[in-house]
């Protein structure tokens, strides 16, 4: 639109400049140029109209476009790439259906040594949470858990195995008890962990166990809470009013 107005003010100094042409130009010779001159100017006019005419259509389409982009949810265009890529998955596998072929060995070839690499180191250092199962996987959940963040100390490792020699590594006939005292930073490294265990074991919500003998004084799960929620911070000063709305005494 700057372009286009830019454009009329060129075409509106012309005309000043031609009708001046015209003043000092007397005769049919200068009528016939007046008039081509004036056809062309009309001819610039109505592409400068074709062009405006352009420019607000286009402006029009992005309007439409924009509110329709911002009346999408915020995570459409991660929903966009994924249904594309299913759609692209869907073809290959017809594709390879239709020749015969097993599509997961022709989607193997087309991975790179260094994308396979990264995606194995990826599915070690993922832990995923299955849910609880028996107390043993839980257990065995929290040792791995814990064994991954234990950072060996190699430096020691080799001043122990020069101390101890062979012993170092027990056999069925060792004798283990009593042998190892752990160092002052090894207790600390064990006892900072502990507290930190505490800590996080004190954030858990544990669910509330269902009283058969309170009143009920609500009519839903959410009337409850709020009821819950009410007495814990208003309780006491609302205990009196209760008592004589209970016995009947209130005035």
């Amino acid at each position: 639109l700057p372009g286009l107005l830019a454009e009329c003010g060129s075409l509106q100094s012309e005309e000043e400049e031609e009708e001046e042409e015209e003043a000092a130009e007397p005769g049919p010779a200068a009528a016939a140029a007046a008039e081509q001159r004036r056809e062309e100017r009309l001819r610039r006019f109505r592409e400068l109209h074709m062009k405006r005419y352009e420019a607000c259509k286009l402006n029009s389409q992005e309007v439409v476009e924009e509110d329709k982009r911002l009346k999408l949810p915020p995570n459409w265009e991660a929903k966009k790439a994924r249904l594309e890529w299913e759609l692209q998955v869907q073809e290959k596998k017809k594709e390879c259906a239709a020749r015969g072929e097993d599509y997961e060995r022709v989607k193997l070839l087309e991975i790179s040594a260094e994308d396979a690499e990264r995606w194995e180191r990826k599915k070690k250092k993922k832990n995923p949470d299955l849910g609880f199962s028996d107390y043993a996987a839980a257990q065995l959940r929290q040792y791995q858990r814990l064994t991954r963040q234990i950072k060996p100390d190699l430096e020691q490792y080799e001043k122990l195995k020069e101390q101890h020699g062979d012993a170092l590594y027990p056999t069925s006939d060792s004798l283990l008890h009593g042998t190892h005292v752990p160092s002052k930073d090894g207790v600390d490294r064990m006892v900072a962990d502990l507290e930190k265990q505490i800590e996080k074991r004190e954030k858990y919500s544990r669910r509330r166990p269902y009283n058969d003998d309170a009143d009920i004084d609500y009519i839903n799960e959410r009337n409850a809470k709020f009821n819950q929620k009410a007495e814990r911070f208003y309780g006491k000063y609302t205990a009196e009013i209760k008592q004589n709305l209970e016995r009947g005494t209130a005035v």
